[in-house]
């Protein structure tokens, strides 16, 4: 576990080499898009109202139902990991501080679980969804507020949401096909 922390503060003080009066105005203006997943919930609620994406809304939505309960719910107070931050005795911090745990990042899996989700049906439209899941991971890095473990816990979580609500999907739709042809 020491060698984990190791590498998450070295990776978080590198990155802090890269500060930079634009990337201190951008990160924390872009990264509000993730605050309380708003931002994920009005993409999944436009998808739905489409019938070309309502598919991909679907599962994005669901995924984010999963995002909630196994990220927010369960896994952040179960853990209870202190945001870097606080742990670090950081100062300069560009946002205020937070009030909850830090593993896994919100955030990132939020993103996470709609890009997978547009992947599925929309690739073109996933991988502009991609890149912005790739930046808003970063910002979380960039403002010091995750550990890079953080992020990657929100991508696999993300990433499994996106599966688990694509197969219990599936399975529903089959489902009525068949009591259909029957």
């Amino acid at each position: 576990m020491d060698f984990l922390l190791s590498l998450d503060n070295g990776i978080l003080n590198a990155i802090q080499h890269l500060r930079c009066d634009f990337l201190d105005w951008f990160f924390p203006r872009f990264t509000i898009l993730g605050n309380g997943g708003w931002f994920y919930i009005l993409v999944a609620a436009l998808l739905l109202c489409f019938p070309k994406t309502r598919r991909a809304g679907r599962n994005a939505a669901l995924a984010l139902i999963f995002c909630l309960l196994a990220g927010n719910l369960t896994l952040k107070p179960l853990i209870g990991r202190i945001r870097p931050y606080e742990a670090n005795g950081f100062t300069q911090l560009l946002v205020p501080r937070l009030g909850d745990f830090s593993f896994p990042s919100g955030h990132t899996f939020g993103a996470t679980a709609v890009a997978v989700s547009l992947l599925f049906y929309h690739k073109k439209a996933g991988i502009i969804a991609c890149i912005f899941t790739a930046l808003m991971a970063f910002s979380r890095l960039y403002l010091y507020v995750h550990y890079p473990s953080d992020v990657l816990g929100g991508i696999l979580l993300g990433t499994a949401a996106a599966f688990l609500a694509r197969y219990l999907l599936c399975r529903l739709y089959a489902r009525k096909r068949q009591k259909k042809d029957a």
